[in-house]
């Protein structure tokens, strides 16, 4: 299974990512081994979490997610902060 996730960071900014591993994948953001964005933004909590099957699926739907505005973000997957 692979999940694709978003994360509100410290500044209200949000960030999507994949893996198979969100629990463990969060921890290395929390800790500056994520992503780069995420060593700058620090990443409060996961406000969205959505299984897939395959890798190919997250990663095309961890695109089609990043290529959204925060607002169509927040309505589209009703992100609770």
């Amino acid at each position: 299974m692979w999940f694709v996730y978003v994360l509100l960071c410290s500044d209200g900014s949000l960030y999507t990512g994949s893996s198979n591993n969100p629990d463990v994948r969060f921890l290395d953001h929390k800790n500056g081994k994520g992503g780069k964005y995420t060593r700058s933004h620090k990443p409060i909590k996961r406000v969205y979490l959505e299984q897939l099957s395959s890798l190919s699926e997250a990663l095309k739907r961890e695109i089609q997610i990043k290529g959204w505005s925060r607002d169509k973000k927040i309505k589209i997957l009703k992100l609770k902060f």
